[in-house]
């Protein structure tokens, strides 16, 4: 058998369920008779609350519990959230001040949570939360990372939460010292709103003194463990699980002050409760993704070739630590920070900074698309200032294919890659000589051309562990029980075709079992491109350890011995004998024999190391100067995810991921007031991309196997975003540069790109 899936595009099983509306979704799920929940949540950014009085609430009809901060701790609840931190540079901890599940004293953002209501029906909890007395005293509003403003936190002076730095700082400034040319780019990376399509969601019953608890998540075993600390009782009370869900892309991974409400509410009451956002409620309380400004600046000597690298982010966290927001933008970025060019002089410092606004954490990507976002916009910017060609100036700085393995200046070891050849089939693919013929026919109809690169690299994250397990059923179905977590990539197809690949089990006889914490005994969730990779690997161990335990059986049964016994072909073979039973025939033998032992078989892989999936983005983009309008026309990838289980899924991945980058390129942006109000919160003033905004996307695969797992892949989930935010960006640069414009930054909404043209007419060109 390959160790490697057959690489077939099967299309997606589940999508059956999902087009014909049968999908079934937390709030599907909850039990018939629930109770249901309201937050009631602050109006204002910043200010004291001198007082709360929930007593009318409490007598209004249908109204079951009232719960505030006040009420949780006398319950004995630990309130206290909990977040991953970082060290500071000197060594010290970074600022940990207390994010409560409810606010206490003060709030610190629109929409941070202060009591919640539990109600026959929504409209009952609704009117109830409006009839509590919140009286709050306004306090000034700080909303600028860097600038001065109160202090949100007594923890975090100067509202400082870290102040963190990775790599070779003398090293670094000795290599821009002896620069033949330095070049320095400022760069904003937006703030955007998740708005995954099912909103967040959870409901919570408790039988025989055990929680049951539903939500929408990317892993069922994390909320397990902070809802047993939480409430007080033993890790093995709380049954977690996880139905369908209508996207994660990190906001979903993390833990938040309504799952612990719903929870405790339920067992006060006896009855089930449940709870769901609507969707101006998910774009003030979700945790948002990216917003921060970075300094880059290149140092190159004589020939061209980079000599040192440093970069110095300005990171807005929201009000409070988010579980992994410290993280995100410090350890995370850094793990790619000098992409795939071949430079060891590099520093890096990561200043996080709280402000009146909702946290942000992970967003697709999770700290990697923002630091080849910054990379790579400094690289386009050096090739202007060189007078290199970008493509040429790339190539020139590529590790090269025979330096493999090779150890990043940040540590991490890129195991394979040839980003040479990768680039030249996307030059071939964009047709990219043929883009100045382009230009010129747009540039006489008084339009504007551009075209972006960007050359990506990404490591896989989260735990390289994982289990699986397979069971045989008396209906001849086979089970196999998953520790990852879809959120709609396809692991339900992805699985069973490849666990159908190494045992010839007929794919449609296998289901696929994940998202419960009482079947599956660990796991690692859905993130960081993790799952098929280290999924498949578990599958493999787990394979080989079945056809180990079933091969004494079998040769019994063909009466040789079992060292000629081989499983191949789907079947067992041996020499001397014409029996061929498959695993199926050989289970259903099994079980008439009552060896139940060799009806389940489970294994435990660790990944021997991280897998680094990049590949060439090339946008091409339309500006209309009359109107500031950006089109994107022409879109093409060639990655490397080394060897692919399926293909189709791959290429659904890449077309997701390139959207929801060229939606914070194009169209996304938070905003607020003055007083910290968003104007945002719902999709009349939030654009999120339609489909007439994103282009067909041409995807190609220019693999290069992995050495760090058995199958040679790579993962593909956070790709797509990866490379497409820089692409799309270097694309209206390059428009806009021919009008004078040498500072452009994103979203690239008409508004904003005609203001950019007006104020750059009268500028001087170069």
């Amino acid at each position: 058998m390959q160790k490697f899936g057959k690489s077939q595009p099967v299309t997606r099983v589940e999508d059956v369920r999902f087009l014909l509306g049968s999908g079934r979704y937390v709030d599907d799920t909850a039990p018939a008779g629930a109770l249901h929940a309201h937050v009631l949540r602050s109006q204002v950014a910043h200010g004291e609350i001198v007082d709360l009085d929930v007593s009318a609430a409490r007598e209004m009809d249908g109204v079951h519990l009232v719960l505030t901060l006040h009420d949780l701790e006398a319950a004995g609840l630990d309130v206290a959230m909990d977040a991953t931190l970082v060290s500071n540079r000197d060594g010290s901890e970074a600022a940990a001040p207390e994010r409560p599940i409810l606010a206490r004293d003060r709030v610190r953002f629109v929409g941070e949570p202060v009591a919640v209501v539990i109600a026959d029906t929504p409209e009952q909890a609704r009117d109830a939360a409006e009839a509590i007395l919140l009286q709050i005293d306004d306090l000034p509003v700080k909303l600028d990372p860097v600038a001065g403003g109160p202090v949100i936190h007594v923890e975090a002076p100067e509202n400082r939460a870290f102040d963190w730095a990775m790599g070779d700082d003398a090293a670094t400034e000795a290599a821009f010292k002896s620069a033949a040319r330095v070049v320095a780019l400022d760069i904003e990376d937006n703030r955007i709103i998740v708005n995954a399509m099912e909103p967040r969601a959870c409901h919570a019953s408790w039988e025989d003194g055990r929680l049951h608890f539903v939500f929408g998540g990317q892993n069922v075993w994390g909320i397990k463990d902070r809802l047993a600390r939480a409430l007080g009782v033993e890790r093995e009370r709380v049954h977690v699980r996880i139905p369908d869900v209508g996207g994660g892309f990190g906001m979903k991974a993390m833990a938040y002050p309504e799952y612990y409400v719903v929870a405790h509410a339920a067992r006060v009451l006896g009855t089930p409760v449940r709870w769901i956002s609507d969707r101006s409620e998910a774009m003030l309380s979700d945790n948002a993704g990216r917003d921060l400004t970075s300094r880059a600046e290149l140092a190159f000597d004589e020939s061209g070739h980079i000599i040192g690298y440093r970069v110095h982010s300005r990171v807005n966290l929201g009000a409070y630590n988010s579980q992994m927001g410290q993280p995100i933008q410090t350890q995370l970025f850094s793990r790619v920070l000098m992409g795939c060019y071949d430079v060891q002089a590099v520093w890096m410092r990561a200043e996080g900074f709280y402000t009146n606004t909702t946290q942000v954490d992970a967003y697709r990507g999770a700290g990697r698309p923002e630091a080849i976002y910054v990379l790579e916009r400094a690289m386009d910017r050096a090739a202007r200032e060189l007078g290199i060609d970008p493509w040429e100036l790339r190539r020139r700085n590529f590790i090269p294919a025979d330096r493999f393995p090779y150890q990043s200046a940040t540590g991490e070891t890129y195991d394979v890659g040839d980003f040479r050849k990768v680039l030249d089939r996307a030059a071939a693919e964009a047709d990219h000589e043929g883009f100045a013929t382009r230009r010129s026919a747009d540039a006489a109809r008084g339009l504007l051309r551009g075209q972006g690169l960007c050359y990506y690299i990404e490591s896989i994250l989260g735990d390289p562990a994982e289990g699986a397990k397979v069971e045989f059923h008396e209906d001849g179905s086979v089970s196999i029980y998953v520790g990852t977590q879809s959120n709609g990539q396809g692991h339900e197809t992805v699985y069973a075709q490849f666990l159908s690949d190494q045992t010839g089990i007929p794919a449609d006889m296998i289901h696929v079992v994940q998202g419960d914490s009482d079947l599956i005994a660990q796991g690692g969730g859905t993130g960081g491109s993790r799952s098929v990779t280290t999924q498949t690997h578990a599958t493999l161990v787990t394979v080989d350890k079945m056809i180990a335990a079933f091969t004494p059986y079998v040769a019994d049964k063909m009466g040789v011995d079992p060292e000629t016994v081989n499983f191949e072909d789907a079947t067992f073979r041996a020499t001397g004998t014409n029996l061929a039973p498959t695993l199926l025939d050989a289970a259903e033998m099994a079980r008439a024999d009552g060896r139940v032992d060799l009806l389940q078989h489970e294994a435990r892989a660790t990944l021997p190391a991280r897998s680094f999936p990049n590949g060439a983005h090339v946008a091409e983009v339309v500006v209309d100067p009359e109107t500031g309008s950006v089109k994107v026309e022409r879109y093409t990838v060639v990655d490397d995810f080394g060897n692919l289980i399926n293909p189709l899924l791959a290429e659904g991945q890449v077309h997701g991921g390139v959207a929801q980058g060229l939606g914070q390129a194009i169209t996304e942006r938070v905003v607020f007031d003055e007083d910290g109000q968003i104007l945002t919160a719902s999709f009349m003033d939030y654009a999120m991309p339609r489909a007439a905004d994103v282009p067909m996307i041409a995807f190609h695969s220019e693999p290069v196997p992995s050495t760090a797992n058995p199958m040679g892949m790579k993962g593909c989930g956070e790709a797509g975003t990866v490379g497409s935010m820089a692409a799309v960006a270097n694309a209206v640069q390059d428009a806009l540069w021919q009008a004078g414009v040498r500072q452009a930054d994103m979203p690239f909404t008409p508004n904003r790109v005609w203001d950019m043209l007006r104020h750059a007419s009268d500028a001087p060109r170069q």
